[in-house]
């Protein structure tokens, strides 16, 4: 169905080209997953496949991809439209029109279908991904993961022989993320659509993929995903259980892995589980930000209802929630910027709420679900010194960070021309760099390979040890079971469970991480039985 021959291709002014020689065939009805570290070129192998590189990206591409037999490299994105259905990393960048409805017929008006197809597909779409509630919706209204479920929609309805996902489940809730694929891999099966995705939290995707993908400098290793697991740089919590027990094959589903943790569980005993906050780390001591009664309205909607919460010194709090629970609107009303219709926030005894921008954003650091909105100079080099200066911290503080998270990246590339992974990296680097009070973190893992993700978790205890409170709003359960000291979760703008991470997430199977499921209430991550079978 897609071939790639000998595909390289390299960015105007690199240095070194992002795909290197890569050969691979992708099958009609086949769900291939793409897997590998942030920047490893994922994107840019999905974007060949639609024209979007080199027609939008510039560049230099060598080689044959072709569909059917038949070479793609000379024909644009519109001519492939009715071919292959592609969604971004960012789907508002793509939105073209003002409400949901709007913009799942906008496609199909454009291939000049009828108005009663296009009527039946909407409706179709909108059941299929369960929307059928957000359809009168303005599309600036929508929380990222709705935006995100419209954007897949938006290509469905035209009813692509090809879809391409980039990262289709970073801004969803995981019970959304599940529909979503189920949704997909349903498609594949009953309407036998090519499937080709990137996505970093593979513990999500490897039980529906047919076949998986590792890009490593360049070039692919292609195989069986519990082969090419066993020794990827990049696997699911529950793959490196299975690596850790010694398990052959290792197991790809919760289930797989439940079966075999007869003799594990042998070994364990009734060893407690480590806490997270390690030998001589600091006790909590008062709290960096105090809620109280934080109401947030958008017209006649009730984002935020009366939500009291404390950020404590030397503590990380996640918030967690389905799509549109309330959780970003939260997180603006804690900083200052954003709307707030009630309530009170106090941080080192002043209000954000009340302060110049600038005195709100020393107070608490607000990394956006939409990174680049931070980002307005030329070079990578350029963001890093503005934000050096700017913090009054030292020279080459804002780099430093920023090669823990995602290391290599030229200071000379324009930060539009990163990875989504990668600008969210220079963001998290910028905001990082100033050491605010308090740092407010909006869905920071998106776009963030495993070994990134547990860079930035070092970095916000590096932060707690030194007194800093940490406020992360964030749909990565694997993430908060590896970083959140306490758990808030909201659903309609209310706080409807809080406490410690142990608890909380063991209340509800939907945020419960993979070791929970597989070992029981009490364990969160691998590390924890590594430190018990010492």
């Amino acid at each position: 169905m897609i071939e790639w021959e000998q595909v390289s291709f390299a960015f105007d002014g690199a240095e070194r080209p992002t795909l290197r020689q890569v050969d691979l065939e992708v099958a009609e009805s086949e769900m291939v997953l793409l897997a590998g570290r942030t920047g490893s070129g994922k994107s840019t192998l999905l974007r060949t496949v639609n024209g979007l590189v080199p027609h939008f990206t510039g560049g230099r591409l060598g080689g044959e991809v072709r569909i059917d037999g038949r070479s793609v490299r000379r024909r644009t994105p519109r001519e492939l439209a009715d071919v292959v259905g592609y969604v971004g990393q960012d789907p508002v960048t793509t939105f073209v029109t003002d409400v949901v409805e709007e913009e799942l017929a906008y496609g199909m008006e454009q291939l000049g279908l009828d108005p009663q197809t296009m009527r039946r597909r909407v409706e179709e779409t909108l059941d299929l991904l369960g929307i059928a509630d957000l359809r009168s919706r303005p599309l600036r209204t929508l929380s990222g993961g709705q935006q995100q479920r419209v954007a897949i929609g938006a290509v469905l309805t035209m009813h692509p022989r090809i879809l391409v996902l980039d990262e289709p489940t970073s801004a969803l809730d995981p019970t959304a993320a599940e529909d979503v694929l189920s949704t997909v891999s349903r498609l594949v099966e009953d309407l036998g659509l090519t499937v080709l995705l990137a996505e970093h939290r593979l513990e999500r995707v490897v039980p529906f993929a047919d076949r998986l993908v590792v890009i490593e400098d360049g070039a692919v290793r292609s195989g069986d995903p519990a082969e090419l697991l066993a020794s990827s740089p990049v696997a699911p919590p529950v793959v490196e259980l299975g690596r850790l027990a010694g398990w052959r094959p290792l197991p790809l589903t919760v289930r797989e892995a439940r079966r075999r943790t007869g003799g594990l569980r042998d070994r364990l005993g009734d060893a407690p589980p480590a806490a997270r906050r390690g030998p001589g780390a600091p006790e909590p001591r008062g709290a960096a930000l105090v809620a109280r009664g934080v109401v947030v309205r958008y017209g006649t909607t009730v984002a935020v209802r009366e939500v009291s919460v404390a950020v404590p010194r030397g503590e990380v709090v996640a918030v967690m929630g389905r799509n549109g629970s309330g959780k970003s609107s939260l997180l603006w009303a804690l900083q200052g910027t954003g709307r707030r219709d009630g309530g009170s926030v106090s941080v080192a005894g002043s209000d954000p709420g009340a302060l110049a921008p600038d005195r709100a954003r020393a107070l608490v650091g607000l990394v956006p679900q939409t990174a680049t909105d931070l980002l307005y100079l030329e070079t990578v080099e350029a963001e890093c010194d503005a934000a050096d200066r700017q913090s009054d911290a030292g020279d080459g503080t804002c780099r430093s960070i920023l090669d823990r998270l995602a290391p290599g990246i030229d200071g000379e590339r324009h930060p539009r021309d990163l990875s989504e992974g990668q600008r969210l990296a220079l963001v998290l680097a910028i905001v990082l760099a100033a050491r605010p009070a308090v740092v407010a973190l909006d869905e920071p893992t998106r776009g963030l390979d495993y070994a990134a993700k547990e860079q930035l978790a070092a970095i916000l205890t590096d932060l707690t040890r030194r007194d800093h409170g940490v406020v992360v709003a964030t749909h990565d359960v694997e993430f908060v079971a590896s970083v959140a000291d306490q758990v808030v979760v909201m659903a309609g703008g209310e706080v409807v469970s809080a406490g410690p991470t142990v608890r909380v997430l063991a209340e509800s199977p939907a945020f419960a991480p993979q070791l929970s499921k597989v070992l029981g209430d009490g364990w969160l991550t691998v590390e924890q039985v590594r430190q018990a079978l010492l």
